[in-house]
């Protein structure tokens, strides 16, 4: 066959593949997925025009309704079947579908206090002691880093930063040098270290700044009404002089009061400011801090005045681009709703911090905070009477806009599994 007229045809073959490509009846077809999650009494819709019939192949688990845009799947008792798809009588594709016990989680939005206590002490940096033989640092000479974790001293655990001293003084005095065990993100490292005198005070240091509680303020996301297990913040909590995540070995939350807000703009992230209510009273326990936020125990249940009610939760492929809302504490500890678009989303099969792209479109909070400040972080989103997600962080150069996490990972990490199953916390 001529070369010429084998390019043609090469190029009639091209142009019709890419006319297929790009035919819509194909392109939806693709579309239809191959599995699929639904809550029991909740609907998910599958969006095509194709002319197919969609039947439930045992239909105990869902049921099927079909409009001329979509495919409506209501999940009626939980297990496994499937959606079976045909065109004029023969089958051309299945979704398996997976019903799950019904699950309804109550919104926050209020200001929370947190405070965090961590695993032993942490090293925060270092300072130089005037010692006889000129100015050290005992403990930068024992190799030890900024953001090491102190657990034990001479095989004693130690828990809080009083705990410290006594080691101190007393190996000074002897002489001694202090065995450490010290924590290093996932290892653990023994090491040496001889406390020196200071010349101008006369008692023994180690040359470390050392700090084992945080404090700071958020936003509760949402709490299970009946484990009472919550989810808050959205993000990980980092020290704020090693910007690691600190690791927990308790916490506590409280109710906290939003006393003003330092507005946000471009390039300076603005900021809730607040303080812990009067009464100090703990509200919940803390028992994990992850890159999704914290999450714990509610000692008694929390109202937001606003939305009380149980609301079903949305897996991250049913969030859409479009409008929605979040509750948030703007003054005092007064719960609002506030309109937002959701500008992106990704449908994620595992857990990722950073799943939708949001912009403040509420002209009053925009007036009141510039968009999304500090403190904001946790504020639940709720798009079509679903709890979607939580607000995460803002872009630093446009306060108006900034990132949310999907409930889903949330819910993982605050131990109530999406497939009806607790999670050991």
């Amino acid at each position: 066959m001529p070369d010429n007229i084998r390019k043609a045809i090469g190029l009639i073959l091209l142009v019709s593949l890419l006319s297929v490509g790009l035919c819509k009846p194909l392109k939806e077809y693709l579309l239809i997925p191959t599995q699929m999650r639904v809550f029991e009494t909740q609907t998910q819709a599958i969006e095509t025009s194709l002319s197919v019939n969609a039947q439930e192949k045992s239909s105990e688990a869902f049921t099927v309704e079909k409009d001329p845009h979509e495919i409506k799947v209501t999940g009626k008792k939980s297990g496994q079947s499937e959606l079976v798809y045909d065109l004029a009588g023969f089958p051309i594709k299945k979704t398996k579908v997976q019903v799950l016990p019904d699950l309804k989680v109550i919104p926050g939005g209020q200001s929370i206090g947190v405070k965090l206590h961590s695993v032993g002490v942490l090293v925060v940096g270092f300072h130089q002691i005037n010692t006889s033989e000129g100015k050290k640092s005992p403990g930068e000479s024992a190799g030890i880093t900024a953001g090491d974790i102190i657990i034990e001293m001479n095989g004693q655990k130690i828990e809080k930063m009083n705990d410290v001293a006594p080691f101190i003084q007393k190996a000074g005095n002897t002489g001694e040098s202090l065995d450490l065990l010290i924590k290093r993100d996932k290892q653990k490292i023994k090491t040496k270290l001889i406390p020196q005198k200071d010349e101008a005070e006369g008692k023994y240091r180690i040359g470390l700044y050392i700090r084992d509680s945080a404090a700071g303020i958020g936003t509760m996301t949402f709490y299970e009404p009946k484990t009472k297990k919550y989810g808050a913040l959205g993000h990980v909590i980092s020290d704020m002089d090693t910007k690691k995540p600190i690791v927990v070995e308790d916490g506590e939350i409280v109710k906290s009061t939003v006393t003003s807000i330092e507005k946000g703009t471009g390039g300076n992230p603005g900021e809730k400011l607040a303080r812990f209510s009067s009464e100090r009273k703990t509200i919940g326990d803390i028992n994990r801090n992850s890159p999704f936020g914290i999450f714990g125990t509610l000692h008694q249940p929390i109202k937001n005045k606003i939305s009380d009610k149980a609301l079903p939760v949305a897996f991250s492929n049913e969030v859409k681009k479009g409008p929605a809302e979040i509750l948030t504490v703007i003054d005092d500890d007064k719960v609002e709703k506030f309109d937002i678009e959701i500008v992106s989303t990704t449908p994620q099969k595992f857990p990722a911090t950073k799943g939708m792209v949001l912009k403040i479109t509420d002209p009053r909070l925009l007036k009141e905070t510039g968009g999304i400040v500090q403190g904001m972080s946790g504020s639940p989103i709720i798009q079509n009477g679903k709890v979607v997600g939580a607000v995460t962080h803002v872009f630093v150069n446009d306060p108006t806009s900034g990132y949310g996490v999907h409930i889903e990972w949330m819910l993982s990490e605050a131990g109530i599994d999406i497939y009806g199953k607790e999670k050991a916390s």
